[in-house]
């Protein structure tokens, strides 16, 4: 409970339908705790030498699906045939990324290379991917009563907020994974000053759009 995720589903319930969020939501979890399971001990050393590499990767998608919740609805119903059509895969690739390397996932890997590939093995997959599953489940029916409850406006700048607070948390795992500590406070500054000069340039454009 309190796992960055659950405020993931909050967020993705502005972008998508309820129905998509799970099946998406559940097909991720499933492979990620299958993948700690039989990885083990190898893919847990694997990820603490190449943990910046997904880091980084979670931080630019928090920053692109933050932005992106500015963007003006009309685009979004523009593509919506693509969008609806692959939403359930769009969700499983930002669960994954999310989730990739976090510490439920290495508590997965911790059990898995404890108890090695035997029966035991799939009580610990269906026993881990239940328990992520409710608890996500409980962030997604309050995403989803707050989405039917307040303006859709209100929600886009939640959603906004939650993917940038990512974005940035993730820069600075992968800043401090690099050892880069003396350029941290620069680094993050000017990617901050990138990053709202680009959500000025969004908002200016739905301004003129009359939004």
């Amino acid at each position: 409970m309190g796992d960055k995720t659950q405020l993931l589903l909050i967020a993705l319930t502005s972008k998508y339908k309820v129905r998509d969020i799970l099946i998406g939501t559940t097909a991720s979890i499933l492979v990620l705790n299958a993948l700690a399971v039989l990885a083990g001990g190898l893919l847990n050393e694997f990820l603490s030498t190449h943990i910046w590499i997904v880091k980084l990767i979670a931080c630019l998608a928090f920053f692109y699906f933050s932005l992106t919740s500015l963007l003006k609805d009309n685009e979004e119903e523009e593509a919506s045939g693509c969008r609806i059509k692959f939403a359930p895969l769009a969700v499983f690739c930002i669960f994954f990324i999310a989730e990739f390397g976090d510490k439920t996932q290495l508590t997965a890997i911790t059990f898995g290379a404890t108890n090695g590939l035997n029966l035991n093995a799939i009580g610990i997959w269906l026993a881990s991917s239940v328990a992520l599953l409710v608890a996500d489940i409980i962030g997604l029916c309050v995403g989803y009563f707050l989405h039917g409850k307040t303006p859709d406006k209100f929600f886009n700048i939640l959603a906004f907020i939650v993917f940038a607070v990512f974005g940035f948390v993730n820069l600075y795992v992968v800043l401090t994974s690099l050892k880069l500590n003396s350029l941290m406070i620069p680094i993050i500054a000017g990617v901050g000053v990138v990053f709202t000069a680009i959500c000025a340039i969004i908002l200016k454009r739905n301004s003129r759009a009359g939004l």
